[in-house]
């Protein structure tokens, strides 16, 4: 994306702790909805509106998503749509956000 387009992160935490130290603890309706998760991610990166999107691996640390949007409204509709959050399995807390590097 690009012209007036602003950046932001938005961070995303689980609801319940033993969602990321006991990943057997997940329910398939909870599975479904990380899927859901994914792919409302994936298409989003399709179609230019996210530059990156991941999780540390580590149990501790955050999970973000960099993303594009026109307003902090706009990035505040897209963080709320997104399945993990409307859904309350995760929580979630938006930045703005300004990419310095990026490598090629």
């Amino acid at each position: 994306m690009t012209g007036d387009f602003k950046q932001f992160l938005y961070q995303i935490k689980p609801s319940r702790s033993e969602l990321i130290t006991d990943p057997d603890s997940w329910t398939e309706e909870e599975l479904e909805i990380g899927d859901a998760h994914f792919d409302y991610l994936q298409k989003a990166t399709k179609e230019g509106i996210v530059i990156l999107a991941g999780r540390s691996l580590d149990g501790t640390g955050p999970a973000v998503v960099i993303f594009e949007a026109h307003s902090e409204e706009e990035a505040q509709h897209f963080l709320e749509s997104d399945p993990f959050v409307s859904s309350g399995l995760m929580i979630a807390s938006l930045h703005p956000f300004r990419v310095a590097l990026l490598r090629e």
